[in-house]
């Protein structure tokens, strides 16, 4: 763009975009890098973790000005309950704030702000009364949040599953609005935009997706070749690792499954095999798995790569997901086996066998673990490293994004057809 005064930019976000320590905020974070190379960003966003306080002065090198409100998750719980007398998705009160809507609206009018872009749905709200007018509006929906919540209802008992049934009635109903609304929806992969086209067939002609990156660089099994970094493992273990936010209810329910059912008849195969959880906040749930034989629960760590590369393979039993996970991601980036199930698979396109294996059940852990411990699949980890490389790179795939909020008639990627599926 030269010397050209760059436009202005809202972007409105549901947790801080720094440090992306986590899979919504590694999307959010890359975002917010890329457009500000060519938009003057006005951030809104909030601050749920207080651990995440101290980095908001690194947000000042990509954005012109930056808004923070502190959320509390006991009073937005609260809060939210607003939901069922208002009739919203009750993530909406969830996140109410009226300084954030006063900000929103001063910052738009002073700076004469005509693009915007809404990271989730529940930011959508914070949009001033006269976003009608913008130029261009992009919603970066992620996943299709309504049906995660459908599939939370099924593994609930009642009152919970009523509750999330109808938390995705009505967060249905919002990201249908919400599409029509807006120029152009993007969900982060072909496999979410394919479902919400099948939920909202009258707005497909305005939704596309943009698949995640991973900083190969960065997620490289040489990464320690000048200073060599000694294993967090036991000497003699046979290590599996899981890693994630361990407060999220998905990641949980993962573990949970593979520590009741597949790790015992792991190790009266092979005694010395260990299961470790990485991941900030660790839910009490979590915690008390390490009461088990050959479980660890490390919490927060500065550094996961030690934890992915002296493994013999990263498990990633997700039964219920949405989205892509970056878990799987990193850990074909750091070329090891992934054993994973297939919704932890969605919108990878990588091939059982060959980049991934596939396990879904007891007896399939069995027989894979017991393959890689006698050296079957020596290929497969350099393999999931080269498919990460191809085609998770955040250099090609944002892109997309400055395309949409920049051209009055641009249509999303998905719109176009140049790509249906994974």
């Amino acid at each position: 763009m030269g010397d050209m005064p760059k436009p202005p930019l809202l972007f409105l976000c549901h947790r801080i975009p720094y440090p992306p320590n986590k899979g919504d905020k590694i999307r959010s974070f890359h975002l917010l890098h890329h457009l500000s190379q060519h938009f003057d960003i006005h951030l809104g966003s909030f601050v749920d973790d207080p651990d995440d306080w101290p980095w908001a002065p690194e947000l000042e090198k990509y954005c012109a000005s930056v808004f923070l409100r502190p959320l509390d998750s006991r009073l937005a719980t609260l809060r939210s309950a607003w939901g069922f007398l208002s009739g919203q998705a009750l993530s909406v009160p969830y996140y109410t704030d009226r300084k954030m809507l006063r900000w929103a609206e001063s910052i738009t009018a002073r700076h004469g702000i005509q693009h915007a872009i809404v990271y989730s749905s529940s930011m959508a709200q914070f949009l001033p009364a006269g976003a009608a007018n913008f130029l261009r509006k992009v919603i970066d929906f992620v996943d299709v949040d309504s049906d995660k919540w459908q599939q939370y209802a099924a593994q609930k008992p009642w009152p919970l599953n009523w509750i999330y049934r109808r938390e995705a009635r009505y967060l249905l109903a919002l990201e249908q609005a919400l599409a029509e609304q807006f120029d152009a929806g993007l969900f982060v992969s072909s496999a979410e935009a394919d479902l919400f086209h099948q939920l909202s067939p009258h707005t497909a002609h305005k939704i596309g997706f943009y698949n995640n990156g991973v900083n190969c660089d960065y997620f490289d099994p040489a990464y320690d070749i000048a200073d060599p970094q000694p294993s967090p493992y036991a000497e003699g273990s046979l290590p599996l690792v899981f890693t994630g936010a361990m407060d999220y209810w998905p990641n949980v329910d993962a573990v949970s499954w593979f520590v009741e059912n597949v790790l015992p008849t792991l190790r009266r195969q092979h005694p010395h095999i260990v299961l470790t959880i990485v991941g900030g906040n660790p839910s009490s749930k979590v915690q008390r798995l390490a009461q088990h034989a050959g479980v660890t629960v490390t919490g927060r760590v500065p550094d996961v790569r030690p934890y992915l590369k002296h493994a013999i393979a990263a498990v990633a039993p997700m039964r219920i997901a949405r989205g892509v996970q970056n878990k799987v991601l990193e850990a074909m980036a750091m070329a090891r086996p992934v054993l994973v199930s297939a919704k932890g698979l969605e919108g990878i396109a990588a091939v059982d066998g060959e980049d991934v294996l596939l396990a879904e059940t007891v007896e399939d852990y069995r027989c894979l673990i017991g393959r890689l411990v006698q050296g079957e699949y020596p290929q497969l980890g350099e393999r999931a490293r080269q498919c990460v490389k191809q085609g998770f790179s955040w250099e090609e795939n944002l892109p997309e994004v400055v395309l949409l909020l920049g051209e009055n008639f641009a249509v999303p990627r998905y719109a176009r057809g140049q790509v249906t599926s994974d």
